[in-house]
């Protein structure tokens, strides 16, 4: 499997590219203000990108949707439960300060497909609200080996998890998102989140201050 990932600021999110090595074919996940630089990746890498995939509708996860769907002519999915951050993306930006455009339509729903596909890889989609209503993670593998590489969003972070003072955020809830959904993915399974370096589940287990009351 391919990964690549840029952020840029003012928010420093990350998107990221993922492909199969052995076909070719990609998705992006969560073009932001970097999407110039994900086009840039994609074109470099010589991929086919197949879905543009959110983990959520934070404005800093979609302010490039836009763009992406200009470039890439592809489903554009989310989790229902987030279509009202989605739809209110003019006011988010207002809210921060930042100018934002109305975003393209959704194409598909999360919670209407849990497994995805593109080439020989699969991305499974966990629901982990608490961060967002419609916060999702996508577990992926390829070429039949386990599904051991997490995108986690704003779930996690390397020694933090996502704030939850926005609108539809709950701290309980994404405590529990963590310790029912993530954690039973093991301590080996790669984590890549929204903001911030990799890390895995293990490490966040041990050492994550935020989640020493679950562990």
């Amino acid at each position: 499997m391919l990964i690549e990932s840029c952020a840029v600021p003012p928010f420093e999110k990350n998107g990221y590219v993922v492909a199969s090595s052995a076909t070719g074919d990609a998705i992006v996940i969560d073009p932001g203000d970097e999407v110039e630089q994900l086009i840039a990746i994609v074109r470099r890498m010589g991929v086919t990108v197949r879905y543009i995939m959110l983990t959520h509708s934070h404005l800093d996860h979609i302010s490039g949707c836009n763009e992406a769907k200009a470039e890439w002519a592809v489903p554009l999915v989310l989790h229902k439960d987030d279509l009202f951050l989605y739809e209110r993306a003019v006011q988010q930006g207002i809210a921060f300060g930042i100018g934002m455009h109305p975003q393209p339509p959704i194409d598909a729903w999360f919670d209407q497909q849990p497994q995805w596909a593109f080439g020989d890889c699969v991305v499974i989609v966990h629901h982990t609200p608490g961060h967002s209503p419609g916060q999702v993670c996508l577990q992926i593998g390829e070429g039949g080996q386990p599904a051991d590489v997490l995108f986690v969003g704003d779930t996690l972070f390397a020694g933090s998890i996502g704030r939850t003072d926005l609108p539809g955020g709950d701290h309980e809830t994404l405590l529990r998102s963590v310790r029912d959904l993530l954690f039973p993915l093991g301590d080996h399974c790669t984590v890549y989140p929204g903001h911030g370096p990799a890390t895995t589940i293990g490490e966040e287990r041990r050492t994550n201050p935020f989640l020493a009351s679950i562990r």
